[in-house]
């Protein structure tokens, strides 16, 4: 593990002790990170974005008088530590003025140790010119020979890595050491005609693919095998028809079920959403609490699961950021909701026994509150091996691949679904390509309409980066796994 700034212990053993000597303390925990990130991003081989940042600070949380204080500042040090937690008790007890009723925490062991992100190359270590070389390879092969007289208007590529050093304390006595890596690449190309623009990205329009691990994830996502794809896919688009409107069985691929699986269950199983405590960027939910244990969510091949310890996922870590070490909680059990993504304060106030260690925060800057991990959708061990034994196994229906619009409803139940593109399913094979295609459902009818999940051969973990939440607005990275999933009765139709 790269060592550990000897300031960070020396910070972070200050505002403990200062936080201490205040009068109505009754917890404290501390956060002393350093943070580095790269990004590059292409757009016809030439180069619009590079840039290498750096941050370190302390943020420190305390709960006093029943209420929670959170304060931070740049530049760790003993002077700062002790400041920004004087700062923290302060504005708690401001809040303590107001608050009805004090907080309380479910129990967890004090945690002492280290994790770091496993990997097979330390992406900082990679020239520039390696990892431009890497990307415009791909780009050539979108461009192709044709480039100047052909529909195609651009290509692009991404790459960026991510890397957080942090030391968290607690006055319970936890001392945790943490070095998380991830990152990775992805691709895009736009074409255009009369009727407007197609696009094709592989593997997301946002983020690309990004795990937890080193400069070994871009290999492993063959850029140029799937550049010449989506070149014939873009241009094949441009001539096909517009995805025809009515009720069919749909297979998602594993990309665009990864978002739907983000949108339709990591949001609304959220505690702080479910209580209302957290109703910015699309709302609460319509998992409360009422229904926890006894509200049907889907069929019974639907198990869907948050898993911290899932190799390589973006939501892998050894401990949250509130010291709870990394462990899996079912949220939906054979179609059955049973689980929330907790902290240990909603794991007390709803009585779920202990927290899903799901506390996060984007930086040392801001506070830890709920978050996503890696939420997966359960392999079917007797599901289909592939995509294409799935579509084998469909006498009818659509296949939609890669998100490129989405719209959900503030309590994250009626959604819609745009992508770039539709295979129609005529007696197990794929036919014509359809352009623009949409889906649309409500989240237990649609999950309640699954009736086929590939097995773990089929199996694929994928990482989003920019998850929002909060105000002000925190990002984050989480995951998540899925294998091809079909669907019966679902609404389709073209987006324009």
């Amino acid at each position: 593990m790269p060592a550990m700034d000897p300031r960070f212990a020396e910070t972070a053993e200050a505002a403990l002790a200062a936080a201490k000597k205040l009068p109505g303390v009754s917890y404290a925990d501390v956060r002393v990170s350093d943070e580095e990130h790269d990004l590059i991003n292409l757009r016809n081989r030439e180069l619009q974005r590079l840039s290498r940042t750096t941050s370190a600070g302390v943020g420190v949380r305390v709960l006093r008088n029943g209420a929670w204080g959170f304060a931070a500042l740049p530049d760790p040090c003993a002077e700062v530590g002790e400041k920004v937690a004087r700062q923290a008790a302060e504005i708690a007890a401001g809040v303590a003025i107001a608050q009805s009723s004090p907080i309380r925490m479910a129990e967890e062991e004090p945690q002492v140790g280290r994790y770091e992100t496993p990997m097979e190359e330390d992406p900082f270590q990679v020239s520039i010119e390696r990892r431009l070389d890497d990307l415009n390879q791909s780009l050539d092969i979108m461009r192709g020979d044709d480039f100047e007289t052909s529909p195609i208007q651009s290509v692009s590529a991404l790459m960026q890595w991510h890397r957080t050093k942090k030391l968290f304390m607690s006055s319970e006595g936890s001392r945790l050491e943490q070095v998380l890596t991830f990152g990775g690449a992805g691709i895009k190309l736009v074409a255009t005609d009369d009727d407007g623009a197609v696009q094709r990205t592989w593997p997301f329009d946002y983020d690309g693919g990004l795990a937890s691990a080193g400069y070994e994830t871009v290999g492993k996502l063959r850029l140029n095998e799937h550049a010449g794809e989506l070149r014939e896919d873009a241009l094949a688009l441009l001539k096909a028809p517009l995805c025809p409107s009515g009720n069919t069985t749909l297979i998602l691929d594993t990309p665009q079920l990864a978002l739907q699986i983000h949108e339709s269950c990591g949001h609304p199983t959220e505690a702080d959403r479910a209580v209302g405590d957290e109703i910015s960027l699309a709302g609460a939910s319509f998992l409360t609490p009422d229904r926890l244990g006894r509200f049907t969510y889907g069929s019974t091949l639907v198990n869907l699961v948050a898993d911290s310890r899932a190799p390589g996922g973006l939501g892998t870590f050894g401990w949250d950021d509130e010291g709870v070490p990394a462990r899996i909680t079912p949220l939906i059990s054979r179609g059955v909701f049973v689980g929330y993504l907790s902290s240990r304060e909603t794991a007390a106030s709803m009585n779920l026994g202990r927290s899903a260690g799901c506390m996060r925060a984007e930086s040392w800057n801001r506070p830890a509150i709920i978050r996503m991990l890696n939420v997966s959708l359960e392999p079917d061990p007797n599901g289909p091996s592939s995509l294409d034994e799935l579509i084998g196994d469909t006498e009818d229906g659509i296949m939609m691949a890669n998100n490129t619009s989405w719209s959900i409803d503030d309590l994250r139940l009626n959604f819609q679904f745009g992508c770039e593109a539709a295979w129609e399913i005529k007696k197990g094979k794929r036919t014509r390509l359809l352009r623009s295609p949409m889906y649309t459902g409500s989240t237990p009818k649609f999950w309640g309409g699954c009736d086929a999940i590939g097995n773990d051969e089929a199996f694929r973990l994928w990482g989003l980066a920019s998850c929002g939440k909060g105000d002000p607005m925190q990002t984050i990275a989480v995951g998540h796994g899925c294998a091809p999933a079909r669907f019966r009765d679902v609404e389709v139709g073209a987006s324009r």
